[in-house]
């Protein structure tokens, strides 16, 4: 598979490189460079930190800015980050009112930002998680805090982010993340492989004529796998299997999120998004802040996501509040 790239083992650190030229709100820092924090640092407030494994931006880089993320940890390409470079983010989002760590729920991830959180507890940074688990083809409603986190964890990003702005402590910060992910649900389609640079076999494979529902963004397996069907079919499923994970005592309201995982066109995503609008209009939903294009990729994979968020209105109202990053803008 074609890329655009020097040697793989560059990939990451040349693309870091070119992300903070292209946007000087952005700069690279801790002792490998693995650390992306805002250039300006935001008045004293709670810090909110992520991270995760490269190959999926905007996510995670992409959202630190005003109102959203102050600091994200990265990893090579689908691997977690450090535990050093969770410690370096932690300590550059520290401003002395305690730190709030959101990422997703990933194994390697949990484990180096719990090490990260115990080891700054010795000097004094207080420390919370919130991890995002929105993708519902991971797990069942029993089992709901085993799910992955996908393109959901952007709201909670957003919800979190505006209302550490705003002054908020580290316990309301946490709250607020933690109900923004209660209240999300996630499910995505994959209809073309994605390829690690450097490996020399695509991640998964795929038929020409297949897609298949559900699966995650590294290529964990989904729910089917079938002939590709029409826009509108594969839409009424994908709404249908949101509305029933619908979380408990959310209301008649939500953001809609369409997300190409990568190589999926703008305007297929305005095709499914036509669709999943009837649809949830049908259900009695009203859209607030509707999203559609790219936010949460899988390098090349050919794809989309569809993401609720069922605000309630103190969440609905951080989701308007301004923000400013590379990859979203939210306008006063």
């Amino acid at each position: 598979m074609k890329k655009l790239m020097n040697r793989p083992q560059d990939f990451v650190d040349e693309m870091l490189d070119g992300l903070v030229e292209a946007n000087p709100s952005l700069t690279r820092d801790g002792e490998s460079g693995r650390v992306i924090r805002r250039t300006t640092p935001a008045a004293p407030k709670v810090g909110v930190v992520s991270g995760g494994g490269s190959g999926h931006l905007p996510l995670f880089t992409g959202y630190v800015g005003q109102g959203l993320l102050d600091t994200c940890s990265i990893g090579n390409v689908f691997e977690g980050p450090t535990v050093g470079s969770c410690i370096e983010a932690m300590k550059l989002a520290d401003q002395g009112r305690g730190v709030l760590r959101l990422y997703g729920n990933y194994g390697g991830d949990r484990m180096n930002f719990d090490m990260a959180g115990e080891m700054l507890e010795d000097d004094g940074i207080r420390s919370t998680t919130v991890l995002g688990t929105d993708d519902i083809a991971s797990a069942g409603p029993e089992e709901r805090q085993k799910r992955r986190g996908v393109a959901g964890i952007i709201y909670a990003y957003k919800a979190a982010g505006a209302a550490a702005e705003a002054g908020a402590d580290l316990d309301a910060v946490t709250a607020i993340a933690q109900r923004t992910v209660d209240l999300t649900r996630t499910i995505g389609v994959a209809m073309s492989p994605c390829q690690v640079p450097g490996a020399d076999r695509p991640s998964f494979v795929l038929g020409e004529d297949e897609i298949e529902m559900g699966m995650g963004i590294h290529g964990e397996p989904g729910i089917w796998r079938d002939k590709l069907r029409p826009a509108d079919e594969i839409a009424d499923e994908m709404v249908e299997r949101l509305l029933a994970d619908r979380p408990e005592g959310s209301g008649t309201r939500a953001s809609v999120l369409v997300n190409s995982l990568g190589a999926t066109s703008l305007e297929e995503l305005f095709i499914l998004y036509r669709r999943v609008s009837k649809k949830l209009g049908e259900a009695g939903i009203t859209i607030v802040q509707p999203l559609v294009g790219h936010f949460a990729t899988s390098m090349e994979m050919a794809g989309v996501s569809v993401s609720l968020c069922f605000a309630d209105p103190e969440i609905e109202a951080l989701l308007a509040s301004p923000s400013s990053c590379p990859f979203w803008k939210v306008q006063p």
